[in-house]
């Protein structure tokens, strides 16, 4: 089995303990960001770890993956929504200034290159990682992804920390020398079209990364594959696999 470590700390951007998994001892890092309120050992419950197992063995990545903070609060519905909205920019930024550095360390290696992958809600994270910090993230898998969240509340008003959250929302206003460099990066799309799926929101973040002229490719599975683990247990593997092919 991969070499797992796991460590928590208290975060004061996020204002409370938080939990940081790894997988693996060498290779390319990846960081999987959780599903709707998932934590960060999601991922091996179901049975991601096992999908990415040889890819992990062969040291050609190394697995990370942290608590969804973001998204427990956004589905607390008692909780004011102007908090859940501050609580996606502060997960954003605890991720860049907490999770890349531990990230780094864990590879004796200080601005090694990190791809993103993730599925629903974890999509569009593992997509604005990219887009917001292309300094940090250089590549993105997203899968089954939904890439503005504001109908789960069931508004259209949205806040300042909402906008600087969300790719649909800040990549408009993105200057130029951060365009330069987000240019340099790549951002996969792939989403199946069976039950629960909605292929035009992946359409919808490859239209808007593409007026920017962000590199993106958007990679239809077909009405066989569902909103669901076993979809993403085939998806992910297989473009680690073409990515890291040695």
């Amino acid at each position: 089995m991969s070499t797992f470590l796991k460590t928590q700390w208290y975060s004061e951007r996020v204002r409370r303990h938080v939990t940081f998994a790894r997988w693996g001892h060498f290779g390319q890092p990846v960081l999987i960001f959780p599903t709707a309120g998932g934590d960060a050992e999601e991922i091996e419950r179901f049975l991601m770890i096992r999908a990415l197992e040889p890819l992990i063995r062969a040291g050609r990545i190394k697995v990370y993956s942290c608590d969804s903070v973001a998204g427990q609060v956004w589905f607390e519905r008692d909780t004011p929504l102007d908090h859940r909205m501050w609580m996606m920019n502060q997960f954003e930024e605890y991720v860049r200034r907490e999770v890349v550095p531990a990230i780094y360390m864990d590879c004796h290696t200080d601005g090694i290159p990190i791809w993103t992958a993730g599925a629903s809600i974890g999509a569009m994270y593992s997509v604005a990682a990219v887009c917001r910090y292309p300094e940090a993230f250089h590549r993105a898998i997203a899968m089954s992804g939904t890439y503005d969240i504001l109908r789960f509340a069931n508004t259209s008003h949205y806040t300042h920390d909402y906008f600087l959250s969300v790719p649909m929302r800040f990549l408009p206003h993105l200057d130029e020398a951060h365009l330069d460099l987000l240019r340099q990066r790549f951002i996969l799309l792939a989403s199946g079209e069976g039950r629960a799926e909605n292929m035009e929101e992946s359409w919808a973040m490859a239209r808007m990364l593409g007026e920017h002229l962000v590199p993106n490719w958007v990679d239809p599975w077909g009405p066989a594959w569902h909103h669901d683990w076993p979809t993403w247990r085939a998806m992910l593997p297989k473009y680690l696999d073409d990515w890291t092919y040695p």
